[in-house]
């Protein structure tokens, strides 16, 4: 696979489709690799004519970690992003991220407009001051560590899979062995257990962009799930509400998650926002 660099940093990216198509950059959430945009998910979007690039943060994946004490922020890591379209040869993407990735994708439309056709923030929030946070049990699944794959790969596997099932999404269940699935070829392409740790201080570090959400020009829509658990969908909502002309879709019965069932949805609302850029 391919490294891009961002200084000292190596970045490892994927991509599908054409490489002449328009592009669309995929960004990952906290502590994930870039194959929780699945070859699946990638797909729809090559099938209407895009190419989808995709790649794992720094502190995820086969990117470079970094130690403890070391620190950056949501610009440094929007930076990466930038010099992933570099190395893809690409001048201009439509961008798109969940979570964290939103937080990251809002940050390169505000700062990076030049080089953003349109936004879709999914799953995120704004990060302003005052909005509802996680619920205990969701909190935990970032704070609380799941057992050492490497030690125990059944109890960490078992965790993972808890773990997704109280952040996941009511009306759209995963696949009977599918997280289970995921969490092993996880930890098997990569196992980087404090790097999810750096990347929240790193959110905490950026703080909040509610300024630079109304500085965003790119066409937008804000997709988020009514069954949320772990940023609420008060936080899409304030999100959609300070970008100029931002389109707010809101899924009933999704929560913070990617299943397959709901690939659909969430390569709809991506298409609808680079449709609306032309």
């Amino acid at each position: 696979m391919p490294f891009a660099t961002n200084g000292d940093v190596r970045l490892c990216w994927e991509s599908f489709g054409d490489p002449g198509a328009p592009a669309i950059l995929l960004i990952n959430g906290l502590g994930s690799q870039m194959t929780r945009w699945p070859e699946g998910f990638c797909a729809l979007l090559v099938a209407r004519g895009y190419r989808a690039i995709r790649f794992d943060n720094r502190d995820a994946g086969l990117s470079t970690g970094f130690g403890e004490g070391e620190a950056y922020t949501l610009e440094d890591m929007a930076a990466d992003a930038m010099a992933v379209l570099d190395a893809a040869g690409v001048e201009a993407a439509h961008v798109a991220g969940v979570s964290m990735g939103g937080m990251i994708s809002q940050v390169i439309a505000a700062d990076h407009a030049h080089r953003t056709l349109s936004l879709t923030s999914i799953m995120s929030t704004s990060s302003a001051p005052g909005l509802p946070q996680a619920t205990p049990r969701a909190m935990a699944v970032l704070t609380q560590p799941t057992p050492d794959f490497r030690a125990d790969p059944e109890a960490h596997i078992a965790a993972a899979v808890e773990n997704a099932r109280v952040i996941g999404s009511p009306a759209f269940p995963w696949p009977d062995g599918a997280l289970a699935e995921r969490a092993r070829a996880e930890a098997e392409r990569a196992w980087n257990p404090t790097g999810s740790g750096r990347q929240m201080r790193a959110v905490g570090a950026t703080g909040d962009r509610s300024a630079r959400l109304a500085r965003i020009t790119a066409p937008t829509v804000v997709l988020h799930g009514a069954d949320d658990p772990l940023l609420p969908a008060e936080g899409g909502r304030d999100t959609a509400a300070k970008i100029p002309g931002a389109e707010l879709r809101i899924l009933e019965g999704m929560g913070h998650d990617l299943p397959p069932a709901l690939f659909g949805l969430v390569a709809d609302a991506i298409l609808a926002a680079a449709a609306r850029a032309g």
